[in-house]
């Protein structure tokens, strides 16, 4: 009779190798983890540390050039901040508005209290540029008023300077005309080729209606320029844009409106027209007439 035997059953040298391939196995899994566990403890130290470096490195960048901006942060007077320098600065359109409008009235900001009651702007948004501001030396120290009267009340006609031959350094005796002003004057006579009268100081942009009476105390025009004048009811928008400071666009409005009236009896009609201005009617009156 034939008996079976399970296949379970092993020899001693079946055993023997069973029992060393097991403990390779686990010398083998041993092993594994060893070296898994070695290297995560070698390496992690190593990327930690070049991850700090770096960031201490970026932090520093990072510090340079904020410390860079804070010291040449251009500083600027806002009595002549431009559509472009509100704009990057966070202004509205209105706030920028209300700035133009009350330095066209003559007025002058001379303080940040001033620049903030005019234009309405939030601390939080002020806090942000008020270091920029820079005001003129006789707004932060002002002098005596009445010296300043005295130094630069009108004189006679014969003892003005001719305005066409002055230089930049006597234009700048007058309160309000730096050194930026003065080369603006200069540099917008040579382009005329002179001037003609002290009223076309009202293109030159930054000088107020107050500046430009001052001028006209100590300046006239004694070599005047020939200049061609116009009727304004007559005149065609392109006539009227030869003015300096007038655009195409609105000398194109001024036509359309004086032709909608059939004509004008006085050029004071024309503050009807928004972008018309006190300063801007000046200029007007000095290249146009009425007939």
């Amino acid at each position: 009779m034939k008996i079976n035997r399970s296949h379970f059953v092993f020899d001693r040298g079946q055993r023997n190798g069973i029992l060393s391939l097991l403990g390779l196995i686990i010398l083998l899994i041993a092993l594994k983890f060893y070296l898994a566990n070695k290297g995560v403890n070698k390496d992690l130290p190593r990327v930690s540390s070049e991850i700090l470096a770096l960031r201490e490195e970026i932090d520093s960048l990072k510090a340079a050039r904020a410390d860079t901006a804070t010291r040449n942060m251009y500083k600027f007077n806002p009595n002549f901040m431009t559509d472009f320098k509100a704009y990057t600065l966070g202004l509205s359109p209105a706030q920028h508005d209300k700035l133009q409008a009350y330095r066209n009235s003559g007025k002058w900001i001379n303080s940040v209290a001033d620049f903030q009651k005019v234009t309405g702007v939030s601390d939080s948004l002020l806090d942000t540029f008020r270091v920029q501001f820079r005001f003129p030396e006789w707004v932060n120290k002002p002098r005596n008023p009445n010296s300043i009267r005295k130094a630069y009340s009108a004189l006679p006609e014969a003892g003005k300077k001719d305005l066409n031959m002055a230089t930049t350094e006597e234009l700048q005796v007058v309160p309000g005309i730096g050194m930026v002003l003065s080369e603006r004057i200069v540099s917008y006579r040579e382009k005329l080729g002179g001037f003609t009268a002290v009223e076309q100081l009202y293109a030159v942009y930054g000088l107020s209606t107050e500046v430009v009476d001052r001028v006209r105390m100590q300046f006239s025009v004694k070599t005047p320029r020939d200049m061609t004048r116009y009727n304004i009811n007559s005149a065609s928008a392109s006539d009227i844009a030869t003015i300096p400071g007038i655009s195409f666009e609105l000398a194109r409005e001024i036509w359309e409106f004086v032709r909608l009236r059939d004509g004008v009896n006085d050029l004071d009609e024309l503050t009807k027209i928004e972008e018309i201005t006190p300063t801007r009617l000046h200029l007007i009156k000095l290249y146009l007439f009425v007939e």
